[in-house]
């Protein structure tokens, strides 16, 4: 296979999952409960879209500032000071297309041909696959399902040679819920600081937090400002993810090279729904709060219905929009049960090992993506196919 091959196909088998097994069966008149996709089940907050049809109204249709709108950068930077501790500028703030397209920015910068790129595992599909469109090396730590999935730093210093670029991240986790302590960030900034690594840090599910969790940005940690690019969106704390609007910070230097990357595929952000992301980012924090009890209420339903389930386990996760649940004891494979789960019990989950070998014996459960009754209704067919085995 040529180079050129491999970099258009690698990591393709990690696109869609089980998304892709359940949208065969799109007309076939079988009600399937989606719980595969993290896409919100809300609607996105009205103050939000009337911000977007005021601009509209003003003649706002025209080309942007390739950065992002000056206004929105400045009130970024302010959030990401006060809320982040991240030391930026409205200068080092770049307003992207969604977060995938902040983090396909960030590896095209960063990585060249053969770099290496330490992924945590359970990780993200969607990393590994611009990682490999860089020419990048994907390098997989997997962590201990045992200590529910931390940090471990040995396992991660032990992976690092002379060709390691990078270290990639998603803060609070997809898939596994995990919102990381000082103590574990501390550890891998340790590392980054050492062996002069970048890291890519994922948050986009920073506001998402239960139980008092707090959410730590690794770049507002000492020495680490300047060698993180941190990524965030509206897409999941505002239900916007049709919207496709998210931003990154990164250190004065590597801005130019983003810019390039960004200015080339896509010249900049649509204008007018950058003045929606401005209403998000400077109204009510009530409008956040109600959105976060909302998952709240379902990830108590989800994660208390799923302990009742005969070989069926799950942790609380701390943050994101995810169940985690351990289904080892029924003896079967992960894809294989997502399988069964779906031509059984029209309930749509993705396999654990979507997100490496050490998601294996796990399935994902987004609880944000449908309404409580659906939820109810998905937990009801869940508890049956479970029982039945």
């Amino acid at each position: 296979m040529s180079f050129l091959a491999k970099r258009i196909t690698g990591g393709s088998k990690k696109s869609y999952g089980m998304f892709a097994k359940a949208a065969a069966l799109s007309g076939s008149g079988r009600d399937l409960i989606h719980m595969e996709l993290g896409s919100p089940h809300a609607d996105t907050p009205l103050p939000v879209k009337q911000a977007v049809i005021d601009s509209l109204l003003r003649g706002d249709v025209h080309y942007s500032h390739f950065q992002g709108l000056p206004a929105l950068r400045a009130a970024l930077a302010t959030r990401l000071q006060e809320k982040n501790g991240i030391p930026v500028t409205a200068d080092d703030v770049v307003v992207t297309n969604g977060l995938t397209h902040a983090s396909f920015a960030a590896f095209m910068t960063v990585i060249d041909p053969g770099d290496e790129v330490i992924l945590l595992e359970p990780y993200y599909p969607q990393h590994l696959g611009k990682i490999e469109l860089a020419g990048g090396v994907p390098v997989f730590v997997a962590l201990d399902s045992s200590r529910n999935f931390a940090i471990d730093a040995a396992a991660i210093e032990a992976r690092v040679t002379p060709k390691t670029k990078a270290i990639a991240i998603v803060n609070p986790c997809n898939p596994t819920g995990r919102v990381y302590s000082r103590e574990e960030l501390s550890a891998l900034a340790d590392i980054a600081i050492r062996h002069d690594l970048v890291v890519i840090s994922d948050e986009v599910y920073e506001d998402i937090l239960f139980d008092k969790a707090e959410h730590i940005s690794i770049a507002s940690l000492p020495g680490m400002a300047e060698r993180t690019i941190s990524m965030f969106a509206f897409t999941k704390s505002y239900a916007m993810d049709g919207w496709r609007i998210g931003y990154l910070a990164a250190p004065a230097a590597l801005i130019p090279g983003i810019l390039k990357i960004t200015t080339s595929d896509v010249t900049h952000v649509n204008t007018f729904i950058q003045a929606g992301a401005l209403a998000a980012v400077t109204g009510p924090r009530e409008i956040l709060e109600s959105l976060v009890e909302e998952d709240r209420v379902k990830r108590e339903v989800v994660v208390t219905r799923l302990n009742q389930m005969a070989g069926v386990t799950c942790e609380w996760p701390e943050g994101t929009i995810y169940a985690f649940p351990d289904i080892r004891a029924t003896g079967l494979s992960s894809q294989a049960l997502a399988e069964l789960i779906l031509e059984k019990a029209d309930v749509v989950v993705e396999s654990g090992s979507f997100y490496g070998t050490a998601g294996e014996g796990y399935l994902r459960v987004c609880f944000g993506s449908q309404s409580l009754q659906r939820v109810n209704e998905a937990m009801d067919r869940l508890q049956r196919f479970f029982n039945s085995l």
